[in-house]
């Protein structure tokens, strides 16, 4: 039984570590799950992904995204001063998808939740990320 009422816990690889929804009261890891806080899921999904396709990014145009646990999406960005950052929190869960990016030969990857939308490209070997874009959100509430 979940909180938002999907079943993703079924297909988690970290689910021994959490318990699942109900056992660790919607935080996976002691992070912030973003199906839990928001109840009309669904609505939600469908309205970002319409607000990121809306930005007309190269090689960008998403159907779907997925519920990933940040340390799986959590690469370290290139800063414009040389270091490198890593910008998400670990142990929240965050919409994100990845696509082929057929004029780098690697990967474009977005990342969000209701506070920002993050856009990467990457190499397949994860290792070279850079921000496309960071976008506060605006929303009414």
């Amino acid at each position: 039984m979940t909180f938002c009422g999907l079943n993703c816990c079924k297909d988690c690889k970290l689910l021994s570590k959490c318990g699942g929804c109900e056992k660790c009261n919607g935080h996976p890891l002691g992070g912030s799950c973003i199906a839990e806080r928001n109840r009309d899921f669904d609505s939600f999904k469908k309205s970002l992904i319409h607000e990121i396709n809306q930005l007309k990014i190269d090689n960008l145009y998403l159907n779907d995204m997925f519920l990933l646990n940040g340390a799986s999406v959590n690469l370290a960005y290139e800063l414009p001063n040389g270091t490198k950052a890593k910008l998400l929190n670990d142990n929240d869960v965050y919409l994100a998808n990845q696509l082929e990016n057929p004029s780098s030969n690697g990967y474009i990857g977005v990342v969000a939740n209701e506070d920002f939308i993050l856009v990467g490209e990457y190499s397949k070997t994860f290792d070279d990320a850079k921000i496309v874009i960071f976008k506060k959100r605006k929303l009414t509430k």
